[in-house]
């Protein structure tokens, strides 16, 4: 009963909502039919609860999102009515409203009520960018221009300037569609005002519908504005560089802009960018038609730019334009017909372009001259280029030493001088000549070198001409003393002060008084180089040299003396050497005491390098002329002086000259000297040449100390040559005995240098690593052998290979502990001993041969055999 009666409760409810709700309902609702199910009473009951609740109304309208599109909009409209503000409600609404017409004709009445929806939405949605935005998107979807453009203008002037970058983009997105340029201009026009940061995007659309004139002004305003920041990435050079083609390429379309000064602008701004400036200008003249003014630019071009790639950019230029020139009036001729007047201006064109080529290495020579002219090398290359044209080089050498700064020049500047006054004298000018020179003598050069090369070159072209006497009267004024005299090397006195001080002028004035002057006057010079002490070694040999072809030995003696006073060690070498050589040469052993302090004041503080040839030439002077002593005492101080490189080679010296001078025997202390002294390589050598002469000497067992001695420099391994050498030696003259000692101590050297051995491998070994042992020690057969096994494994073959080698003993009675056997030392001992006897007893002679005496024989008593022999 209760359950029924809940039934019946609920009906009565539902009843009253749906009459309430009919009650509520608007009167479009009544009109379309729009009848409620039960299902939908809930959220009716809550909306007339509260109709201003957004939420209510978009969950009643998410319910009915299945329902037909006129009950949604209805339901959207009644919400609207309630809420005519809600951004949500007018946004989702609109949304569904132009999802409902997509796909339609755009001629479908639906879509001018939903024009309808977004207008009367944006009565209250003005200052919503995404209701504009959208409704815009709508109108250029139905490809309606004046409304759309119209549109975009509200939007633009409902919304504040802070949300008009939402607009934009889509606005010209809208405007680039049509071809409607006027329009497009207008709306850039205003965006730029807004956003002139943007300017490349107007230019570039401006491009594309070929509006260059404008785009050439605007593109000027971007270069001009020193605050533009390009979104492209350009620098300013770049839009420069694009300027300048645009207006270059269409001369016929900018017709707003002063093309020369806005290029020559650039000129002035863009220094390392000329070559292409200037072609720029050309162009822009050849497309004009101006091909004289073309012509111009180019000339004025090469004769201004500074780089060779600027040259290099506008002389390709320039001569492909005369080329197409050319080409361009040989086609007329051939189509219009040839006269007397084509003719020539073809002749004419052709002489301009050959012309051309033949001035370029000038041209170019011309620029590098702009980059530095203070080039002294590209100034001669000037003067060569204008060979055969005597006015152009004597322009050029007055403007070259005119022009260079001696203080900045790269290069001799004096040769531009030099080789201005042999052009005159080539030419037969001597006077000429002279006066250059005169004027090259009074220039501040740099270096003193430049200033006495000019004096010398003056010099020499008076002797070429036979001008002797003023030769030497130009170079004693050279050298003589200035009223203000000054250090060679002080930079802030004029060259013309510290000219009397350079060897160059000083050299070729004594050679010219040697030739052409007395010996007084010969002497002087010398004698005042010295003084200047700018001698050099050569000088001071020269000097005594020619003292002593005028018989002023002494004198000579005393130069020499003069220049080892001025010099050291190693500079002082030629002289000393010369100076002994000379003096031997003149007294011979005259003078012996003397020769041998001139050898010890030689010889003191004489580095290692030199002693060499000093000590040979004291020697030498010992053996002819002195004591032979002495000449060994030198011998044996020369081969602790010399270098230790040297040193071998001085022990030979010292070794044949003692040999030669006392006898081989004399020559065992200095063996034994050098084997101690000398490293190892040439001990060993030393030793095997001691030994041979020992030999010699039929001392053998002094020749075996010696080998046994050098042994221990010798490894078997190294060196073979050595004990081969021993061998050879024993099997000569030694026995079995002096055999097995040789080899007992070639084995007992092998195993030292094998120790040696096993021990740097067994410290190189425990160095790099800190276990206890090796790894295969600890885990054998895991991680391989490690060095030391190697070793020990390489040294354990190396012996089994000896003990292979050897011979098999047959009789173990030996005389002392060894592994070869008595009949191998004997058949060693009988190899080749050339001083052997043979007294064998089985060789048979001959038949007169005495019969073999018998001898009597007696049983040795067995005590006398110990435990050798069996019982």
């Amino acid at each position: 009963m209760r359950t029924a009666g809940a039934r019946r409760a609920r009906v009565v409810s539902r009843s009253r909502v749906k009459e309430r709700v009919t009650r509520a309902m608007p009167a479009m609702a009544q009109k379309a039919n729009v009848t409620f199910e039960e299902d939908d009473l809930p959220y009716e009951e809550e909306i007339i609860r509260n109709p201003y609740s957004v939420k209510c109304w978009i969950r009643y309208i998410e319910y009915k999102q299945s329902a037909p599109k006129h009950v949604v909009n209805m339901i959207y409209e009644r919400a609207l009515k309630e809420l005519p503000g809600s951004y949500k409600l007018w946004y989702n609404y609109l949304k569904q409203r132009r999802k409902q017409v997509k796909g339609k004709c755009i001629t479908d009445p639906g879509f001018e009520e939903v024009n309808n929806c977004h207008e009367r939405a944006l009565v209250f949605m003005h200052k919503m960018p995404r209701i504009w935005l959208d409704y815009c998107q709508f109108l250029v979807d139905q490809c309606k221009v004046t409304r759309t453009r119209r549109t975009f203008d509200r939007a633009l002037r409902a919304l504040p300037v802070t949300q008009h970058y939402r607009i934009w983009p889509m606005y010209l997105k809208f405007v680039r569609l049509f071809p409607l340029s006027e329009t497009a201009i207008r709306v850039y026009r205003r965006y730029l005002k807004l956003s002139p940061e943007n300017g490349e995007e107007y230019i570039e659309y401006l491009h594309s519908i070929d509006r260059l004139d404008e785009a050439a002004v605007r593109l000027a305003a971007i270069v001009n504005d020193e605050s533009f920041v390009s979104k492209e990435g350009k620098s300013n050079y770049q839009l420069w560089h694009e300027l300048c083609h645009l207006i270059s390429t269409n001369p016929d379309k900018v017709k707003s802009l002063n093309v020369g000064a806005i290029i020559r602008g650039g000129l002035t701004r863009f220094t390392d960018q000329l070559g292409k400036l200037w072609c720029s200008l050309a162009d822009y003249y050849i497309r004009s038609g101006h091909f004289e003014k073309a012509r111009d630019v180019y000339e004025e071009a090469i004769q201004t730019v500074m780089t060779v790639r600027d040259f290099t950019q506008v002389f390709d230029s320039y001569a492909q334009f005369e080329e197409s020139m050319i080409a361009a009036k040989m086609e007329t001729t051939a189509e219009m017909g040839q006269n007397e007047e084509d003719d020539i201006d073809l002749e004419l064109r052709l002489a301009r372009f050959e012309q051309l080529i033949t001035r370029r290495p000038l041209l170019l020579n011309s620029v590098l001259l702009r980059q530095n002219p203070h080039n002294v090398h590209e100034w001669h290359k000037r003067v060569k280029l204008y060979e055969g044209k005597p006015r152009e080089i004597i322009n050029t050498y007055t403007e070259a030493v005119q022009t260079v700064d001696p203080l900045k020049a790269t290069g001799k500047p004096h040769s531009l001088w030099v080789s201005f006054a042999k052009f005159y004298e080539e030419n037969g000018q001597i006077q000429d000549a002279r006066t250059i020179f005169e004027k090259a003598t009074k220039v501040n050069f740099k270096h003193v070198d430049d200033l006495a090369g000019v004096w010398c070159e003056y010099g020499e072209m008076e002797l070429r001409h036979e001008n002797y006497d003023e030769a030497l009267r130009l170079l004693r004024r050279a050298t003589a003393v200035p009223s203000k005299k000054a250090e060679y090397f002080d930079s802030t006195e004029p060259v013309q002060n510290r000219v009397y001080k350079s060897l160059k002028v000083w050299s070729m004035l004594a050679d010219l008084e040697e030739s052409l002057g007395t010996f007084k006057s010969t002497k002087a010079v010398y004698d005042r180089i010295i003084d200047l002490r700018i001698a050099t070694p050569q000088i001071i040999i020269n000097y005594a040299m020619f003292l002593a072809e005028h018989s002023y030995f002494e004198e000579s003696f005393k130069a020499y003396e003069r220049g080892i006073a001025l010099f050291k060690w190693p500079n002082v070498y030629d002289i000393w050497n010369t100076y002994l050589t000379k003096f031997i040469d003149r007294y011979g052993g005259k003078k012996l005491e003397r020769a041998r302090d001139l050898f010890e004041q030689a010889l003191d503080g004489c580095p290692p390098k030199f002693a060499k040839t000093v000590y040979l030439l004291y020697a030498k002077l010992e053996e002819e002329y002195g004591l032979a002593r002495h000449a060994m005492a030198v011998y044996e101080r020369a081969t602790k002086a010399v270098e230790s490189l040297e040193q071998y080679e001085m022990y030979n010296i010292y070794i044949k000259r003692a040999a030669e001078i006392y006898g081989v025997t004399h020559t065992r202390g200095i063996y034994e000297k050098a084997i101690e002294v000398l490293p190892d390589e040439h001990a060993r050598d030393m030793c095997l040449r001691f030994s041979d002469m020992e030999c010699k000497l039929g001392e053998i067992d002094r020749a075996r100390s010696i080998y046994s001695y050098c042994s221990q420099l010798c490894d078997p391994r190294i060196t073979p040559s050595f004990w081969q050498t021993w061998k050879e030696f024993e099997i000569r003259h030694g026995n079995e005995d002096t055999i097995r000692e040789m080899l007992r101590i070639k084995r007992s050297v092998q195993a030292t240098y094998n120790t040696q051995v096993n021990f740097m491998s067994s410290q190189m070994l425990k160095a790099s690593t800190n276990a206890t042992g090796t790894v295969s020690d600890l885990a054998p057969g895991q991680s391989g052998m490690d060095d030391m096994k190697l070793l020990e494994q390489k040294a354990q073959q190396l012996a089994e290979d000896v003990e292979r080698e050897r011979p098999k003993p047959k009789d173990k009675i030996l005389f002392v502990r060894s592994d070869a056997t008595r009949s191998e030392l004997a058949e060693l001992t009988k190899q080749a001993n050339p001083d052997e006897i043979d007294i064998d007893d089985d060789d048979e002679e001959g038949d007169d041969e005495p019969d073999e005496v018998p001898v009597e024989q007696k049983a040795v008593p067995i005590a006398v055999f110990g435990g050798l022999k069996d019982d």
